[in-house]
């Protein structure tokens, strides 16, 4: 098929652009949003892309519909009881928003808090907080209409419908004090939450406290005895908590722990103990991993308390939940997660069924409770819902997501290990049908940042994939949290490197292994892991044949040199501070943008949009023009931008649809599945 020719975007002819900026960088002048020319240049990408998948149009739709089908349209969550109401969101068929429901009762009449459909009057809305005050009465949310991530936060009189208060702006968290004053705090014009508040009856604010150090952000939240108010300020690598009595939030409020170098912890509540998950021993050495200790609400200080859970090198303590008579506790050990009881009969961890999987706690938002709420689901088992009863040690699964056309018996997963290049074990978490013939079109993806464990989700569609043939696995490299703080360790700042031969050393297993060819090799990332991909690319652009980067954050090195971005200063840590020569230097070595070089790439999707956030769009339009200047290959490069949504791309869930049905067409044009006609 002849292909239009792609947009060129002209480079800069001198160092000082029109704009009056300085910048050794020839794309530079894509970073202004409001220049007719950037969006002329975005539209022109977005007219080639289209008439470049022109023929997949029948395809899309057809991954829509498959898609849809197997969607349950009109359903609602398992309701969880918080005070005197059982709280709950439901869809219906049709509509691209959840509505946010309470009863007093099981079997009371439904009231409506938020219906969101009623609340969209644009392309785009994200729900941010939404709490209810102790009396029941009062609402307070907050949305963002634009995909910027920057909420406005409404209060709703639930008796009247009506707002209450004048709204809030830049809110980023939010809960409400014992006697209905709202706690919130708001984010810099760096998007760094950094300053709380506490709103009065009245509509009075009061500010309470500002953190001054550009390296951390705060949140606030009311823990689940109801007892006291916390304040978390942590950056990538410290924390401190500081915490007032929920009925007195004027304080005063009080430092947990000073915070340390390297030290970060986190802090519950339950009777007369505060519980801490903190990564410092008691001799004041690291416990990596994180150990659980106790100590008096009486008495705070000093920090070791009374060690429940001692740190172990091959197990993560992730989180800790408190409630009245148990623990739980969320650990992750070989890379898999786990849930742990502590309680008056023992110590206990929780069986689940497959080897594969994904667990984590949700709806538990009462104190007091005689049973454990958790979602498990794997790469072939759909969402569950399940009930650990305490006294009996019997699970009841209180809900099955349904997905329609579903036969489970047709799939598998498995774990496997792929070796690095310095010798680790990368763990790979793959899918597939059963009755797919080996070395099959197969799509690969990872994330490997901040610690994050990339998630053994099910995906209703990822559906069309697999019965089209295809595998899909997850790399499990390093820069992640899966197999502890090693993990991320041995995968940011001046190891950062490692997450890409990591990505590169899983490819090339599952090739060996007869899983798939490069010819039939797509892989996928978004955001850090859009830098994944493509840094995968610039060391082997051979090894695969279609990349789909999401939000990809390629532009490493210049957004890294620009602190007044969103993000930079608080992420020296996770990237590095290109500030320092050595850094830089580090920085420099793999950025994707500032490595790509003449050559032959695979066929590649890149998707941005105009209001992100968190990776500016620039980013990707600057990594595409300057890719069209090296890439010798008549291979597809495509730059798609939404350009009335932010870093998590459209916000309705069948706008959503349409989006993947769009990388599912190219990848799948790409890889062979389909024909180019």
């Amino acid at each position: 098929m002849d292909r239009p020719a792609p947009p060129r975007a002209r480079a800069a002819d001198r160092v000082e652009d029109r704009h009056g900026d300085r910048r050794d960088d020839p794309y530079f002048w894509l970073r202004h949003r409001e220049d007719p020319e950037v969006i002329a240049y975005l539209e022109a990408e977005n007219a080639y892309a289209e008439a470049d998948l022109a023929g997949t149009r029948e395809l899309q739709e057809e991954l829509y519909r498959e898609m849809r089908a197997h969607l349950r349209e009109t359903d609602s969550t398992v309701p969880a009881r918080e005070g005197h109401y059982f709280y709950y969101s439901r869809t219906e068929e049709g509509r691209q928003y959840a509505i946010h429901c309470r009863r007093a009762a099981p079997d009371a009449p439904e009231e409506i808090l938020l219906d969101s459909n009623a609340l969209a009057d644009g392309p785009f809305l994200a729900l941010g907080d939404l709490a209810v005050s102790d009396d029941g009465r009062l609402l307070a949310y907050s949305l963002d209409r634009t995909g910027y991530r920057q909420y406005t936060m409404e209060i709703k009189d639930l008796s009247t419908g009506k707002l209450r208060t004048d709204s809030i702006e830049r809110v980023t968290s939010a809960d409400w004090a014992a006697d209905d004053t709202l706690l919130y705090t708001v984010e810099d014009s760096a998007k760094r939450p950094y300053r709380l508040y506490r709103r009065d009856g009245e509509g009075r604010d009061t500010l309470i406290w500002e953190e001054t150090d550009e390296r951390f952000s705060i949140a606030v939240s009311r823990c689940r005895s109801r007892e006291f108010l916390f304040l978390q300020s942590e950056s990538h690598t410290a924390s401190e908590t500081r915490y007032c009595r929920a009925d007195s939030p004027g304080g005063p409020w009080s430092v947990f722990w000073p915070r340390a170098e390297r030290h970060e912890y986190e802090v519950e509540h339950a009777g007369d103990f505060f519980y801490v998950r903190t990564n410092r021993d008691s001799d004041a050495t690291r416990a990596e991993n994180f150990r659980l200790v106790r100590v008096p609400v009486s008495r705070p200080f000093p920090p070791e308390g009374q060690e429940l859970i001692a740190h172990r090198a091959d197990v993560i303590i992730e989180s800790v939940d408190a409630f009245d008579g148990h623990l739980v506790v969320s650990e992750r050990e070989a890379g898999l997660p786990h849930v742990r009881i502590l309680d008056s009969g023992g110590d206990r961890r929780l069986d689940m069924p497959e080897p594969v999987y994904a667990v984590s706690l949700t709806g538990n938002r009462e104190f007091r409770t005689s049973t454990v709420r958790y979602r498990y689901e794997s790469l072939v088992t759909p969402p569950e819902i399940r009930d650990f009863d305490l006294a009996t040690g019997r699970t009841v699964v209180q809900k099955r997501l349904e997905v329609p056309g579903y036969e489970p018996d047709l799939y598998v997963s498995e774990r496997l290990f792929a070796p690095a290049t310095d010798g680790r074990r990368i763990p790979i978490s793959i899918v597939r049908r059963r009755d797919r013939p080996p070395g099959g079109p197969l799509d690969l993806a990872g994330y490997g940042a901040y610690g994050y464990p990339y998630p053994i989700a099910f995906s209703s569609t990822r559906l069309c994939l697999l019965d089209r043939g295809m595998a899909f696995a997850i790399t499990h490299i390093r820069g992640g949290g899966e197999l502890g703080k090693s993990w991320h360790e041995e995968g940011r700042m001046a190891a950062k490197s490692n997450s890409f031969s990591d990505f590169v050393a899983a490819a090339e297993f599952l090739v060996a292994r007869g899983e798939t060819r490069p010819d039939r090799l797509a892989i996928e990332g978004g955001s850090a892991g859009g830098l994944l991909v493509t840094a995968a690319v610039n060391l082997r652009p051979q090894l695969f044949r279609a990349v789909v980067a999401r939000v990809p954050f390629v532009d490493v090195l210049n957004t890294m040199l620009d602190p007044t971005l969103p993000l930079t200063i608080g992420e020296y840590e996770e990237w590095g501070n290109p500030e320092s020569p050595d850094e830089y230097a580090q920085i420099r070595a793999w950025s994707p943008y500032d490595n790509l070089a003449p050559g032959r790439y695979p066929a590649m999707l890149v998707k941005t949009s105009l209001h992100d956030s968190q990776v500016p769009y620039w980013e990707a339009a600057k990594y595409v023009a300057r890719l069209r200047t090296r890439k010798s290959d008549d291979r597809p490069l495509l730059l798609v931008t939404n350009l009335a949504a932010g870093h998590g791309g459209a916000s309705g869930r069948y706008d959503h649809l349409r989006e993947l049905a769009l990388d599912y067409a190219f990848v799948l044009r790409e890889i062979g599945v389909v024909s180019r006609d």
